[in-house]
């Protein structure tokens, strides 16, 4: 008896300890663009935008690209054509599929395409090829653009499932301050009474010079939170109101030129308490000229969380520390909840050459960073960050590089260009190759959990049932449904982010879920179904998430009580 008691012991020791994950890197096919953005469109595509000026791939009528479809079966890229520029762009996806893609660059050549991106709005799919073939980005540029122009903004998908544009710049720049910056918010579809207008910002005025491309995130509540510069804010979509919080500890900055990273935690009922976390960026001084700011300036190894409640904001920010300082990195959401903090660079800023020592090696950035690490959002604090299991690469990914989880459940990991077009005799050269961070279950092959088939689209509030097949090795683990927007990668941002863990459950080969209870909770729109066994988890599954209308959408689902802000 003494003997089986030990056993069960051991074993129930093994399955409640988090098993080390132990990723490889694999280097597969050429971009032939610079994917400064990058979203997971289907099962075997990824979009990739950037700008055109010397790209190997080309249009049909031999024109550069500036956009193209990678496909993850073939590892090759299919060339896009695009209306207005795409550079620097965000985006998200709306209620009904659509990926919108707003705002871009300055017009440069009037004689050769692309024409002025900074009022642009691009909308692709829709796309149901599994190749891409036939897949376009519509555009209509006289008819359907923004109110201003921008370029650096983030757009984000709101709770009517319509998208939200926060701030911006109107040229390039490296401080964003006076009539350089677009300090407002505007939506597509414009909201009525608001067509052709803008929403004046005091919070992103008050954020200059460092608030391009804010953080933003949409709250259980409906709220959106913002982070620019070293503040923060809660935005009522309704009211206009803007209600500060507290400041980001240790005047770290985290937005665009002094890139930090952010994530929205996961959400898991029955109350949505949400927690945002915000690692790298630099502490400097945003007064200082930029002559004064060097590449060798030291980013921050910092790392904070708070959780947006009136018992969180009370506690405050909890700090933790990385490895390594970071600076242009990027955070990626895993199906476990677990974050992924990986490319960047531990000294300097983003943007082109413009600060001391930049010129020698045409970057803003020096030192990079070739090891992830990851965020474990479980453990206690001063166990949460760990390098373990996790490799080194020999590619330096800095300013204009990305990191997205695909469907097949690894990394795909691509980019990086410190200067406009692209330059290949430089210390940190244009780079095109790109390469998969692959867990050990996958480079292995392993058994993983298989979901077998699932509803194309699931309503608020509502059950729905899906045949999926758990390997008996890891029938003992904790198993989660995690539903997931992958978000629009650009960066150091993964805008619109999203993981909700679902109310299921598993009875033989029938996993039964329970939609999020509201629109609030996620957004009407695309997402991704994930089975999480034991650690290990599945291939996603596309669902729409909704009725999929065109928004913006009614509220949809039942309210619930939470204690979110």
């Amino acid at each position: 008896m003494r003997n089986l008691l030990s056993f069960l012991l051991v074993l129930a020791a093994g399955v409640n300890a988090q098993r080390t994950i132990q990723w490889t890197f694999v280097q597969n096919g050429t971009s032939g663009v610079i994917p400064v953005e990058l979203i997971t469109i289907s099962p075997t595509l990824m979009l990739m935008y950037d700008r055109a000026d010397g790209n190997p791939l080309l249009l049909p009528n031999g024109e550069q690209a500036w956009a193209a479809l990678w496909n993850l079966e073939t590892n090759t890229p299919t060339p896009l054509s695009s209306i207005t520029d795409t550079f620097c762009a965000g985006g998200a996806f709306i209620s009904n599929g659509t990926l919108v893609s707003v705002a871009g660059q300055p017009l440069e050549n009037p004689n050769q395409p692309p024409a002025d991106g900074r009022m642009g709005i691009r909308l692709f799919g829709p796309c149901t090829s599994a190749t891409g073939e036939g897949c376009t980005v519509f555009e209509d540029p006289a008819h359907i653009h923004l109110a201003v122009t921008r370029w650096y903004p983030t757009g984000l998908r709101i709770p009517d499932g319509s998208l939200m544009i926060l701030g911006g710049s109107n040229t390039n720049t490296f401080y964003n301050t006076g009539p350089t910056a677009e300090d407002s918010i505007e939506f597509f579809p414009s909201r009525p009474g608001e067509e052709g207008t803008v929403r004046p910002s005091q919070f992103l005025l008050d954020a200059e010079p460092v608030n391009m491309f804010p953080r933003s995130f949409v709250l259980p509540s409906g709220n959106v939170f913002v982070v620019a510069n070293n503040i923060t804010m809660i935005y009522n979509i309704t009211t206009g109101t803007e209600t500060r919080l507290p400041d980001l500890p240790n005047g770290v900055r985290v937005a665009n030129p002094f890139d930090g990273t952010g994530q929205l935690l996961p959400l898991s009922p029955p109350l949505y308490e949400p927690t945002v976390l915000f690692c790298g960026g630099s502490a400097a001084d945003d007064s200082r000229p930029v002559t004064n700011l060097t590449t060798l300036d030291p980013a921050t190894d910092q790392c904070s969380r708070i959780t947006l409640t009136p018992a969180g904001v009370a506690k405050g920010w909890e700090v933790e520390r990385m490895p390594e300082a970071r600076i242009l990195m990027e955070s990626v959401m895993l199906p476990t909840g677990d974050v992924l903090l990986i490319n960047g660079a531990k000294t300097g800023y983003s943007g082109y050459p413009s600060v001391s020592g930049s010129n020698a090696s045409q970057s803003n950035a020096a030192n990079p960073a070739f090891r992830g690490m990851l965020y474990r959002t479980s453990f206690p604090a001063g166990q949460r960050l760990t390098q373990d299991g996790l490799p080194s690469s020999n590619i330096a990914r800095m300013y204009h590089s990305s990191a997205s989880l695909t469907a097949k459940g690894n990394i795909m990991v691509a980019g990086s260009n410190p200067v406009p077009a692209v330059v290949l005799n430089a210390t940190f050269p244009t780079e095109f190759r790109v390469q998969y961070l692959n867990p050990d279950f996958i480079t292995n092959n392993a058994p993983r959990p298989v979901i077998q088939s699932a509803p194309t689209q699931i309503l608020f509030n509502r059950n729905a049932s899906l045949k999926v097949t758990i390997p008996r090795s890891l029938l003992l683990g904790e198993t989660k449904v995690a539903l997931m927007d992958l978000g629009y990668v650009t960066h150091a941002q993964h805008s619109n982010s999203r993981l909700v863990f679902l109310e299921h459950t598993v009875l033989g080969n029938t996993l039964q879920i329970t939609a999020p209870p509201n629109n609030n909770i996620y957004p009407p729109g695309p997402a991704w179904l994930f089975l999480v066994a034991d650690g290990i988890y599945s291939e996603g599954v596309q669902v729409m998430v909704g009725d999929g209308g065109n928004p913006p959408r009614a509220d949809q689902g039942v309210k619930i009580p939470v204690t979110s802000l």
